[in-house]
Formats: C-alpha cells, sequence, structure tokens
C-alpha cells in the first residue's frame, strides 16, 4: 500500500490563528534539543513535532521496560526492549515524516555536546530527576553557547517550569549545586524547581520516594502538563513573542490541588528564604529515611 502523500501546510493547518502563518513557517524551520525520551522527553517530542517544529536532536541510551508502561508515551508492548531515542523518532516521522531528527543513541556528556548542541535553536530537558552531571553539563554548554534551555519538571500531579535564557541568570547560578553530593543536589534541585512545594500534600506513600535508590513515583498526567506548558514557552521563546518567565522566576501548577503559582527566588538556592525550605527538606528527608531503616 501506498504511503498517504503528507502536507506540512495542511497537516498544521490549525494552529493557524495561534499563531500566523509566518510564524508556522518559522517554526518549520526551527532545530530543538532534547535529552531523554522517557517521561517527559518522550512527550516533548512528540508535542513539538506536532507544533510543526521542523528539526531535532534527541539523546537517550536506554531501551523501554515495563516500568515505564505508567508514565512514558513511547512506552508499549510493541516497543518493549527498543531503545527509547529510535522508537520516539519512529513515531515523531509518523506525524511529520518530513522531520530531520539527528539521533544521540548514547545520550549526551562532555564527549558530543558539541555536536547535540550544534545549530540549536533551543534545548528542553527530559533528563531523569537524578541525572545531575549530564544536566549541569548541559545547561552549562547552553549558557555559554547562548542558547535559551527550558526545563519541566514532573511533580505529583502537575507540574514546575523554569527557562534559562540566554543573558540572564544560568541554571549553577539559580541551583548551586557545585561540590554538593547526590542527596543534597536532590534537595536543592526539587526545591529550586518547586519552592512552593505544591505536591507535598498529597504524598500518601512517602516510602515510595528514595533519594539513594534514586526512584520516586510519577504519574502520566504530570508528563503530559510538563509537555503542555513546555510547547507554550518553547513556542514563546522560538518565535521570540514576550511573556516568557525565565530564573530566578518561575512557574508551578498544580490541578490536584486546583493552584498555579509563580514563583521568584533572586539568587535562587542562595535566597534566605530558600535556604529555611531546604533546611526543612533535609530534615524531612532524612527522618523518611530512619523511618525505613
Amino acid at each position: 500500500m501506498n504511503q498517504p502523500a503528507f502536507n506540512y501546510d495542511e497537516a498544521f493547518s490549525r494552529n493557524i490563528g495561534w499563531v500566523t502563518l509566518a510564524e508556522q513557517a518559522a517554526l518549520r524551520g526551527k532545530r530543538v534539543a532534547i535529552a531523554g525520551m522517557g517521561g517527559v522527553g518522550g512527550v516533548h517530542l512528540l508535542t513539538l513535532a506536532r507544533l510543526g517544529v521542523g528539526a531535532f536532536h534527541i539523546a537517550d541510551m536506554d531501551v523501554f521496560e515495563l516500568v515505564n508502561f505508567n508514565r512514558q508515551v513511547g512506552a508499549t508492548l510493541s516497543t518493549l526492549h527498543q531503545p527509547k531515542a529510535q522508537a520516539l523518532a519512529k513515531m515523531a516521522h509518523d506525524i511529520n515524516p518530513e522531520l530531520d531528527i539527528r539521533i544521540f543513541d548514547q545520550g549526551v556528556d562532555a564527549t558530543n555536546l558539541d555536536a547535540f548542541l550544534k545549530d540549536v535553536d533551543l534545548y528542553v530537558d527530559g533528563l531523569d530527576f537524578f541525572a545531575f552531571d549530564a544536566r549541569r553539563k548541559t545547561f552549562q554548554a547552553c549558557w555559554e553557547r547562548g542558547i535559551p534551555a527550558v526545563t519541566a519538571a514532573p511533580l505529583g500531579m502537575g507540574t514546575a517550569v523554569l527557562s534559562f535564557l540566554p543573558g540572564q541568570m544560568s541554571f549553577e547560578e539559580y541551583f548551586r549545586l557545585e561540590g554538593c553530593d547526590k542527596d543534597e543536589m536532590a534537595v536543592r534541585f526539587l526545591l529550586g524547581l518547586s519552592p512552593a512545594m505544591l505536591q507535598r500534600g498529597y504524598l500518601v506513600d512517602p516510602s515510595r520516594v528514595n533519594f539513594k535508590e534514586q526512584r520516586g513515583p510519577s504519574t502520566i498526567a504530570s508528563c503530559q502538563l510538563c509537555a503542555g506548558v513546555t510547547a507554550v514557552e518553547s513556542l514563546k521563546i522560538l518565535l521570540k513573542r514576550p511573556g516568557v518567565l525565565c530564573a530566578p522566576r518561575g512557574f508551578q501548577f498544580d490541578p490536584y490541588r486546583n493552584r498555579y503559582v509563580k514563583t521568584w527566588r533572586p539568587w535562587g538556592n542562595r535566597n534566605p528564604i530558600q535556604q529555611i525550605g531546604l533546611f526543612i527538606a533535609r530534615r524531612q528527608l532524612k527522618a523518611m529515611a530512619g523511618g525505613r531503616a
């Protein structure tokens, strides 16, 4: 059977109205890098592909497993044990066969960051929460190259979003992870992402959170929300529209709590209010670890 004819203008014509014809054409010429094709990264790719973005660099070294089924859009019986990046690239090409997708199937590290970020207009963070080394190096490389970067964390049943724009506060200036062990990095990253901690009030089984084992509960709802808000932030950044909140400003949306909060932490994790929150979080995590002992 012959493959149906694809027409870009028709495929994405329903975007017009929220974007102009000229803006849609501009999105077609944009290149977005996404590291991680799991819970948030995979749905970032498919959402931005449906927005009409024309080129991607995607990176992931992992394969799909059954434990991914609750939240990762690429995880199905037909993709079980397949490389995530390869499977998601195929899904994206089924949306737009004209896509230029370059796959980095060894993930991202210092050896390939130059190639991963070459000619990129925007970086979208889809790395695992605990991938601190790769995340720090990637955000630093973006800042040095003047590439805007967005991270949206799936927290509880909502999302917290931070954008880092050229000439503004860097990822490291905000989170202050230098010299920290992994437990401290996890606390600083979590509190930096969500100073309001809207998700904390409805965690029904704290024993499922274990920083030492690098695991925690997740939902597809939060991953889908991450992709939605990131697509909007990406659109504004790529089309140079106003209204992008950048670090030290961010926002958290939690539909379970019916709350939306804009956050502002001047000096990032050095902020005095943030320091109090970090102190409390450390004590709570220590108590939780003691209860599991």
